[in-house]
């Protein structure tokens, strides 16, 4: 329960940064592309870095400069990966594109560049350091039957946008006619 309710408090908080980043900056837009007040990559990106530093922490008996030098690395190389593959899926799946890096010095294609990379591995450590052990607090007093009400709701989000922008909601206007 520990990792879903990481998943699902810093996807909602990942959704409220980047509203209140649009609203800072005067930008309309929205905060990936479920209906709920959730970013998914944002969940996913935190239990990789929590999952990854704990793996380091744990396994690997060196300095701690040496941990903290893999942990970036790791969390950089990972986390990049994450973003290059959702911004094809997004693009593939729902023909649109959320992001566009390519006005950024070291971007590599429209979905990753070198600024934005080092950006994840620098807040790797105000989450690993700071951010985690707040909201480990909270996290641990979630009780179940609100994750799994938080799951359901998730899941019926995941599969309203599925139906709604894609072309299974041609299929379905055709059957229910």
């Amino acid at each position: 329960m520990y990792y879903l309710n990481c998943f699902f408090l810093y996807s909602i908080v990942g959704f409220l940064f980047e509203h209140l980043v649009y609203f800072f900056m005067g930008h309309q837009g929205d905060s990936g592309i479920l209906y709920g007040p959730w970013t998914p990559v944002y969940g996913i990106g935190i239990i990789i870095i929590i999952l990854t530093s704990d793996f380091i922490f744990k396994n690997l008996h060196s300095s701690k400069l040496l941990q903290t030098l893999i942990i970036f690395v790791a969390v950089i190389v990972l986390l990049t990966t994450i973003e290059l593959i959702g911004g094809l899926l997004i693009e593939k799946i729902f023909k649109i594109t959320f992001w566009d890096y390519s006005n950024l010095r070291f971007h590599i294609g429209k979905y990753i560049s070198l600024e934005i990379s080092f950006a994840w591995g620098f807040l790797s450590f105000l989450i690993i350091y700071v951010i985690k052990p707040l909201f480990d607090k909270f996290i641990l007093k979630i009780p179940n039957w609100l994750t799994y009400l938080l799951f359901a709701l998730f899941l019926t989000d995941i599969a309203f946008t599925l139906c709604l922008k894609t072309k299974l909601k041609d299929y379905f206007i055709k059957f229910f006619k």
